[in-house]
């Protein structure tokens, strides 16, 4: 469409690690597409960041940016808030930024609970998340009307959605760097979509908040507002060592890799399920719908972890097999928008 209208769009994105790989194979070899992709230099696995740096296509271009994934993503949204440069060069999203990735993944939410018996028996989802964008699909979901009873928010040590949930207020701390990261995030976007719904679609209102949030590192929310959202959502934090143990026991047990992040999900849906059972035991009730854990990733693409939990060392899929042997293309840049704006604006002329 666009190539028929004689235009050409340039895609910009940023990647904790996954969105970007899967992005640049949507687009790669498109005439009419210039796709940058940014990811924080060393904080990717030697998969996630291979995936995306050995594509030789014309038309891609990745960048590692000295700074952590939000750093990353302030750069993204900055560019879309300068209108002029946002038109100039004609931008588009490609991440959960971008209202249809999140439309696109309610599908398989609605296919899960379908297969367990919805509608007629609600479902509760564990999702592992770190920009809230996943798990704010599975709320769209119950807004389009799918019995989701509940939404379990599984984190790492990088927690702050954990955190408010709990009732601590929205408050960033330093990124941590884990095993899973993915999840390394502490300012979560897709977040502030919720926060849009919890305060009636009041922009100025969302606007404030974000603004205590850059200027002051955080902030509250009345406690109708909290009842809100704990009414749709838990929150489990993971860390490392649990997560570990979940994977060797998965492994045990069950014969399967699962990745460090898909096992945040499987961790934080057991200890919930056992909070909720000893709640039954003191006669308080207990929630009874069925728990769905959502896998994110291939334990291929986080092998030290894998190894280190297992004492297995997951292979690559055979169209991957060589991915370590293929040379890299990657510019590497400070983190500074005025650099990043004028890499962009030299892709777009190239």
């Amino acid at each position: 469409m666009v190539a028929r209208r004689g235009q050409r769009l340039t895609i910009v994105g940023a990647t904790s690690g996954d969105t970007g790989s899967a992005a640049i194979e949507a687009c790669r070899g498109r005439e009419a597409l210039s796709i940058v992709i940014l990811h924080p230099e060393g904080r990717v696995s030697e998969v996630q960041r291979r995936q995306m740096t050995t594509v030789d296509e014309a038309n891609v271009h990745n960048v590692a940016i000295k700074g952590t994934f939000d750093d990353c993503q302030a750069m993204v949204k900055a560019m879309f808030n300068d209108l002029t440069f946002r038109d100039e060069l004609n931008l588009a999203a490609i991440n959960s930024i971008n209202w249809v990735r999140i439309l696109a993944q309610t599908v398989y939410y609605a296919y899960a609970a379908l297969a367990l018996g919805s509608p007629t028996r609600p479902v509760t989802f564990a999702v592992p998340t770190g920009n809230f964008g996943n798990v704010y699909s599975g709320y769209v979901a119950t807004r389009l009307g799918l019995p989701i009873r509940r939404l379990l928010v599984a984190t790492n040590a990088n927690d702050i959605l954990a955190r408010f949930i709990a009732g601590a207020g929205y408050f960033k701390n330093d990124v941590i760097s884990s095993i899973s990261p993915s999840m390394d995030i502490q300012i979560a976007s897709n977040f502030e979509r919720l926060l849009f719904e919890l305060y009636d679609r009041d922009g100025a209102a969302v606007r404030a908040l974000i603004g205590n949030l850059d200027q002051t590192g955080g902030f509250d929310v009345a406690a109708d507002k909290l009842d809100a959202v704990r009414r749709q959502f838990s929150g489990r934090r993971v860390d490392d060592d649990r997560a570990l143990d979940c994977m060797a026991r998965v492994w045990r047990e069950c014969g399967t890799l699962i990745d460090p992040h898909s096992a945040a999900g499987v961790a934080a849906a057991e200890d919930q399920l056992r909070e909720w059972q000893q709640d039954a035991d003191v006669g308080q009730g207990a929630d009874q719908s069925p728990m769905i854990c959502l896998a994110t990733a291939h334990p291929a693409k986080f092998p030290d972890a894998v190894e280190r939990a297992t004492g297995v060392r997951p292979d690559l899929p055979h169209r991957l097999a060589d991915l370590l042997e293929r040379p890299e293309h990657v510019t590497h840049l400070p983190n500074d928008l005025a650099a990043v704006k004028a890499f962009v604006r030299e892709c777009r002329a190239g």
